[in-house]
């Protein structure tokens, strides 16, 4: 049994945020406060109550240091801005280990998160599942095998209320094809095909995105020559899977020095 942690869950009130509570209390963890922004209806509400949990006595607050208080793990799966604020205001704080679950970010915004590395163990992935963990180191291994002559494409498809596009685990898979070529992912992400004038370009690295209903998260990575086609494909088919990752990515950091953390060392992959 792994040590108990003390939680505090970032945007605790959101989808991401109740399935994070309640799988901390399922994995034999304490709830000991989370986040909401001012004016929320749920500022009152029980965070077990969100959960769909027993009452635990606590409800959500505005101020990210009040609700990490008692906290040695903070989680957070909001919005950039949000989780740059709150890595602000956690410095002051016990929390050793910080999971960020959150896309979208800039490469200065990611710059910005690597300053915090020498005071907390931080992960960051842009998908927390096991599947997409494995999806990514076979389409950085099928990157390295298959030469340029084979076009690789990325479609995602996620709910119709996903901000950032293509997702962040689009972008995962996407940086792992790119290195499979020894490249970055900079380099050979083509633009979107759109007009009189959009030739696919040898090499490139291809997006589509389809926002549609409460689709959870759907990836497909294809390569493709003139005879042959592969497809790795990942679907998720319960938000919980990207809880349960990252409640065991909580649990390994909170053994780990401060340094920032890939999803794939938490899974030794």
């Amino acid at each position: 049994m792994t040590t108990p942690l003390n939680f505090a869950i970032a945007g605790a009130a959101g989808r991401m945020g109740r399935q994070l509570i309640a799988a901390a209390i399922n994995a034999g963890h304490q709830i000991t406060g989370g986040t909401e922004q001012n004016g929320s209806p749920d500022l009152k509400t029980d965070l077990g109550t969100l959960a769909g949990l027993p009452t635990l006595g606590i409800s959500p607050v505005e101020p990210v240091a009040q609700a990490a208080d008692m906290a040695n793990v903070w989680i957070d799966f909001t919005s950039p801005a949000a989780t740059l604020k709150a890595l602000a205001a956690l410095a002051e704080t016990q929390v050793q280990a910080v999971i960020i679950g959150t896309t979208g970010f800039t490469d200065p915004q990611l710059a910005q998160i690597a300053t915090y590395s020498d005071r907390f163990a931080i992960v960051q992935a842009g998908n927390f599942s096991l599947g997409i963990a494995l999806a990514t180191r076979l389409t950085e291994l099928a990157a390295t095998h298959l030469g340029p002559d084979w076009d690789i494409e990325i479609h995602e498809t996620h709910h119709r209320h996903k901000m950032d596009a293509p997702s962040g685990t689009a972008l995962m898979l996407g940086t792992a094809a790119a290195a499979g070529r020894g490249a970055d992912l900079k380099t050979l992400r083509a633009l979107p095909y759109n007009g009189p004038d959009a030739k696919r370009l040898a090499g490139e690295i291809g997006f589509s995105v389809r926002r549609s209903g409460g689709v959870i998260g759907d990836h497909d990575v294809s390569f493709t020559s003139e005879v042959e086609h592969i497809s790795i494909r990942h679907r998720a088919l319960d938000r919980s899977v990207f809880a349960e990752g990252a409640i065991k990515s909580a649990e390994w950091a909170s053994t780990q020095p401060a340094g920032l953390y890939s999803i794939h060392q938490v899974l030794g992959l």
